[in-house]
């Protein structure tokens, strides 16, 4: 074979697609032990966390690196609800999308909107907190627009949790479903190198502003392998029906080489911790399809182990967030931009860290492709 016409492939030296197990960054945030089946925040361990703080307190945590006392926390609060408005310009812009538009579109395009406006000089705290603040009243008012209903102004005396589910129906919302979204909201803030929070380290790391971080982010949690998948959980438990249809319909479904959505993790390689807890706030929050729900994870599993063996495959955090975030009256459109209205904490807490002590992140590539080609004139080609 010549030179001009080879395409041999250059073997690379070790295979890193994924860049799994290549540490990008150093964190004082949260730490991911997969093998164990721990998430840290800080060095508080999430079980610990997770029914008896609040999301402020953890964006709190984040932002600051200690839990705050009672007045700093009210100091917190009071930032936040200084920064929940609607500015006329990014309400015009939601009223420009179409109905159909996604919730994940809409979030990212408000966003964008705002700090195109707003958004001038480096990543500071008070802009992580304009940010995390607002992310709730985006989701809420697109929402009511694309249902044919006016977007609602916050509610000054409810929290983070509360002002969302006050935003989304008019109804100040009942005390178990704030405490089961608060948990929830707190249970996903932050987690280690993720996708999503990777990319908006990499664009911080450029030099540019946070909202631009944030926005990718957004994109990087859109996809189904990284936040896109809740929703699914939910369209599958709901094409499962009962409990006596799930053994069939999930052997069906592995027998078609499906995959069977809330159960696997990238770096877990034992229950999601997240998974845990939220399986006992599921339980709570609405009984009877916490019996489905377990049911189907039961067999799953078990079928899991039994055809793929040696996957270590558990239920993950998407699992149960189904079934939690439906019992609080959430459409499954809306479990994802709910996600990224806890993370926002978390990535805007990573960029600070990164600008604070930045190194554009510029990782190397391997080439794998032909070498010395001979070039030829077009007219020869």
């Amino acid at each position: 074979m010549t030179a001009e016409t080879s395409t041999a492939i250059q073997e690379p030296r070790q295979n890193r697609g994924g860049l799994e197990g290549v540490v990008a960054a150093t964190t004082a945030l949260s730490k991911v032990e997969g093998t164990e089946g721990r998430l840290i925040y800080r060095g508080y361990n999430i079980h610990d966390l997770a029914r008896t703080t609040s999301f402020e307190e953890i964006a709190y945590l984040l932002w600051f690196g200690q839990l705050p006392n009672r007045t700093q926390l009210v100091d917190l609060k009071v930032r936040l609800l200084a920064e929940r408005s609607m500015p006329a310009d990014v309400l015009q812009v939601l009223r420009n999308l179409p109905a159909t538009t996604e919730p994940m579109d809409a979030l990212r395009t408000a966003v964008s909107a705002w700090g195109a406006a707003t958004i001038h000089g480096q990543p500071s705290l008070e802009q992580a907190i304009a940010l995390t603040a607002r992310f709730p009243v985006f989701l809420a008012a697109f929402h009511r627009l694309r249902n044919g209903l006016e977007p609602l102004e916050s509610h000054p005396e409810l929290g983070y949790a509360a002002n969302y589910l006050y935003l989304l129906t008019g109804q100040v919302p009942k005390e178990e479903h704030v405490k089961a979204l608060d948990a929830y909201l707190v249970l996903l803030a932050d987690h280690g190198m993720n996708a999503s929070t990777f990319t908006a380290r990499i664009v911080a790391s450029t030099g540019s502003d946070i909202v631009s971080a944030i926005v990718a982010a957004i994109g990087a949690l859109k996809g189904p392998l990284h936040g896109g998948a809740p929703s699914k959980v939910r369209d599958m438990l709901q094409a499962i029906g009962t409990r006596e249809q799930a053994e069939e319909w999930l052997k069906n479904a592995l027998a078609r080489g499906e995959r069977l959505m809330g159960f696997g993790h990238r770096i877990y390689k034992t229950e999601d911790p997240r998974a845990e807890e939220l399986r006992e706030l599921a339980r709570l929050a609405d009984p009877q399809e916490f019996a489905l729900a377990r049911h189907v994870e039961e067999l799953a599993l078990a079928l899991l182990h039994e055809q793929k063996p040696g996957r270590r495959l558990y239920t993950n955090v998407e699992y149960y967030s189904a079934v939690l975030l439906a019992s609080v009256g959430l459409p499954g459109d809306m479990f994802t931009p709910t996600f990224a209205a806890s993370r926002v904490a978390g990535w805007t807490a990573h960029i600070l860290e990164q600008v604070g002590n930045n190194r554009l992140i510029r990782p190397e590539s391997e080439y794998v492709g032909p070498m010395n080609l001979r070039f030829v004139p077009i007219e020869q080609r």
